[in-house]
């Protein structure tokens, strides 16, 4: 791609955390971004106040992407408002974290619909957009789907099942020139990481990584934006962005 400038960006789940980082990285590097939200109205609107007060162009889309229908009009939307989708950032997730004893089938599918078949359901819609542009396409997975976790099975196998989608998906759109990557983020500060107990992270988690910290949600959205601007040659790749937590 080469450079962001006059580029139409689609990122799932931008309201806050990974979304909002990746969502306000492609806006400074020239790309128009729909920042999509489930639930959070409010944080995704002041993404795009944030993104327009620094003088970029972005709007706030609502849609439940775990739903067939809702991610199909998400870019419908995303077309209708700005003609073209030159990059899809697949981010949406959520956890439910039970030991497999106490994971209900609810809990399974929940995690399963909203992190595994939203980036089939959003992709699918947008196929034939990414295909004109020659797009970009970035799943975001975890080192939990390498790795698994206790306590963990259902975002393990949604996260893994992400990875597996996006090489499929790689090879399939390769012939159009669309490339499809995933990065595995490990721990990461966002919301979903604030329910940790400090004590936890400290004596626990921080000794497990061997760069010493948690992440932060813009080095996420550097090394996605790295894939997109960069990444002409890269397609079906699992991008570690994790610290050295898993290796």
């Amino acid at each position: 791609m080469g450079s962001l400038e006059g580029s139409v960006a689609v990122v799932t789940g931008a309201g806050r955390g990974l979304g909002a980082a990746i969502a306000k990285d492609l806006a400074a590097g020239g790309a128009k971004v729909v920042v999509n939200y489930s639930r959070s109205k409010e944080p995704a609107e002041g993404v795009v106040k944030e993104i327009e007060s620094n003088g970029g162009e972005a709007v706030a889309v609502q849609g439940d992407v775990s739903d067939p229908e809702q991610a199909k009009s998400l870019i419908d939307q995303a077309v209708e408002q700005y003609g073209k989708i030159d990059v899809l950032v697949n981010n949406a997730g959520i956890t439910i974290d039970k030991t497999m004893k106490k994971m209900t089938p609810e809990d399974w599918d929940k995690v399963i619909t909203v992190d595994l078949n939203s980036c089939f359901y959003t992709f699918k819609a947008a196929m034939e957009h990414l295909i004109e542009s020659s797009g970009r396409v970035i799943n975001i997975s975890s080192f939990v789907g390498q790795a698994g976790n206790f306590g963990q099975a259902n975002y393990s196998a949604a996260k893994a099942g992400v990875i597996g989608f996006t090489k499929t998906a790689a090879k399939e759109m390769a012939r159009s020139g669309v490339t499809v990557n995933a990065i595995c983020p490990g721990f990461i500060e966002t919301d979903m990481f604030a329910d940790v107990p400090e004590k936890v992270v400290e004596e626990r988690i921080i000794p497990m990584i061997p760069l010493g910290r948690i992440g932060q949600p813009e080095d996420v959205a550097k090394a996605v934006r790295y894939l997109v601007v960069d990444g002409d040659y890269i397609t079906g790749q699992t991008l570690n962005v994790n610290g050295g937590v898993y290796i």
